[in-house]
């Protein structure tokens, strides 16, 4: 996973005095180390959940999605490290490289409620019926169907600012339709095999952005 962040982000330069690149990475693996150490003291089935390699009842268009997001993330990060590092083409103020940092931590905060939220929110697209898995509607699910989505809005729009690419914001909203599509598909998974999921739809009519989408 670090990886999948870092050697985009080095390709065109090298492992180079870049604060920016180095903040961003220290923010976002930080976060994912810390809520992997908070699931290890409070929800260790969602742990094992989140951990699992392969798992079961997992659609192939799931599976698709997926690689084709990650893929969709290394490119979007070699685009910016290309215009930061060698071209040019789009310099961020400082003090908007700092509004960036600020939003990419509250999209950490966010991404931490909906955890402590849903015990059931796995890495895939599949229905945890050995877990009893039932809808979720409180917490942020009261406003939005998919609130963790949503806070990656704020994901692909800070790490852009916080790199110093602004052509990154229009790539990285082409990356967030890739998880719009998703919401989308897995709504229809949800809406077949999950019990009372059509409810919670017609109670709670957005998926994303409340009064929007």
């Amino acid at each position: 996973m670090v990886l999948t962040y870092a050697v985009p982000l080095f390709i065109p330069g090298g492992i180079r005095a870049w604060p920016a690149a180095w903040i961003f990475l220290v923010i976002w693996f930080g976060f994912n180390h810390g809520i992997l150490a908070w699931l290890y003291m409070h929800d260790s089935d969602l742990l094992q959940e989140r951990l699992q390699v392969e798992t079961t009842n997992r659609p192939s268009w799931d599976k698709i999605l997926t690689l084709l997001l990650y893929g969709s993330i290394f490119l979007w990060l070699l685009f910016m490290a290309f215009d930061v590092v060698r071209f040019h083409w789009s310099p961020v103020a400082r003090y908007l490289q700092v509004g960036g940092a600020a939003l990419l931590l509250c999209t950490c905060y966010l991404l931490f409620v909906v955890f402590r939220e849903n015990t059931y929110l796995s890495m895939a697209v599949r229905i945890q019926s050995e877990r009893g898995q039932a809808v979720i509607s409180t917490g942020p699910y009261q406003y939005v169907r998919h609130p963790m989505y949503a806070a990656m809005i704020f994901f692909f729009l800070g790490a852009p600012l916080l790199l110093g690419s602004w052509l990154g914001i229009p790539f990285g909203i082409l990356v967030m339709l890739i998880l719009a599509w998703r919401a989308v598909l897995e709504e229809g998974a949800l809406r077949q095999e999950l019990p009372g999921y059509a409810a919670y739809m017609a109670q709670v009519k957005y998926r994303l952005i409340p009064r929007v989408w």
